[in-house]
């Protein structure tokens, strides 16, 4: 049992969890009950399927928590600074910007595959660190401050990709009640409420809203979490209500919503996958996306600013440690998974982004885990 407990209190806990159910997804939409996996995310559950509950209601709260990892992280972690939020934040752009770009050159030349450019640009919080905690003190404490705050800038440029470029058609009606809904919260704010309840029945209808207004729903867990009070006074007591809700999301993130949307979107038929289907455009771009263009947008943007003297040399840092973590961050998954389904309608092409994902994340997990670890251990012997 204390090894159980000690699992599920380690950093890599949700990243192993995120794979195992991934993997049990590919394997029954690959199994004779096939039919029955797929029926059973198709089944309705009141207006939605189980499949839209997952993926409009549930990862409403994943992005809530990612929401209030973001503002805390800016009023009081590694990027409550301008000087702190700008390597982080320039290689994070850099990192989202090249995959992009090399997506589009493989794959721009067909109209229908351009949607997909966003695909390789994201990177998975969990499993990168998940990763990065196996390997211990093989890497240096300045790159996993690095790693996280890289991985927080990403999160929040994912964010506004999603509400910028994958957003429809408008239903202003909706967008305005939203917008009232939003004036309710910051009210909740600015006086200093923070009992959870006013929040909960607030971000609910404002999901609501945000659903039926064209905008992605996920986007209402963002807004919420921007609404959360960092500091008040309940019963006499100083608390942390955006340290509360983060804490009391954390598991339930980490160990259900995100293994539920990976067993659910992770199912990928490879019944009428062939080799030569290796060499598709979107397969290409995707997997080369997450593999090369992270590692170029992130890896050469630090070596830039510090060989120039902009920014100095992480503290006890080598560059193959920098290398290893530039690879890490192509593991796109979770959030890659996301934007294909916003990407592509349910057919081939989704089908095919996901596995250029797996692809991609896989190459970009083992060839950083190789890298920190042979450089880790290289560190070790020099001191």
């Amino acid at each position: 049992m204390s090894r159980l407990v000690f699992f599920f209190q380690s950093a890599s806990a949700s990243g192993v969890c995120l794979l195992l159910a991934a993997l049990l997804g590919v394997f029954l939409a690959n199994s004779p009950v096939a039919a029955q996996y797929f029926s059973l995310l198709d089944m309705k559950i009141g207006p939605l399927s189980i499949l839209l509950w997952i993926n409009d209601a549930l990862m409403a709260i994943f992005f809530l928590f990612v929401g209030l990892e973001v503002k805390r992280e800016m009023i009081s972690g590694e990027l409550n600074t301008n000087a702190k939020r700008l390597l982080p934040g320039i290689a994070a752009f850099f990192g989202l910007s090249v995959p992009a770009v090399i997506y589009y050159l493989i794959a721009g030349h067909t109209e229908s595959f351009i949607p997909g450019w966003a695909i390789p640009t994201a990177t998975d919080i969990a499993f990168a660190i998940g990763i990065v905690a196996i390997l211990g003190s093989r890497v240096p404490p300045a790159m996993k401050v690095f790693l996280t705050a890289l991985a927080v800038m990403d999160d929040l440029m994912a964010i506004i990709i999603i509400a910028v470029f994958y957003t429809t058609s408008i239903k202003f009606l909706f967008l305005l009640i939203a917008a009232m809904i939003v004036l309710l919260l910051i009210y909740c704010n600015k006086k200093n409420y923070v009992r959870p309840i006013p929040y909960i029945v607030l971000g609910i209808a404002l999901w609501y809203c945000i659903l039926q207004s064209g905008l992605h729903a996920t986007l209402a867990g963002v807004i919420l979490a921007l609404t959360i009070p960092l500091h008040g006074v309940r019963e006499g007591r100083h608390i942390s209500p955006l340290t509360e809700w983060e804490h009391a999301l954390s598991h339930w993130v980490s160990f259900f919503i995100t293994p539920l949307f990976g067993f659910a979107n992770a199912g990928v038929s490879f019944y009428a996958f062939s080799i030569a289907d290796l060499a598709h455009p979107v397969v290409l771009g995707v997997a080369l996306g997450l593999v090369l263009g992270k590692q170029l947008g992130i890896f050469t943007t630090l070596f830039f600013l510090v060989k120039s003297k902009i920014i100095d040399m992480p503290k006890d840092t080598t560059w193959p440690q920098v290398y290893g973590i530039s690879l890490v961050c192509g593991i796109g998954f979770t959030m890659s998974l996301f934007v294909s389904l916003l990407a592509f309608e349910p057919g081939d092409i989704q089908e095919k982004s996901k596995i250029g994902i797996f692809i991609g994340s896989i190459i970009s997990g083992v060839l950083g885990y190789i890298v920190l670890r042979i450089s880790g251990n290289k560190s070790s012997l020099e001191k």
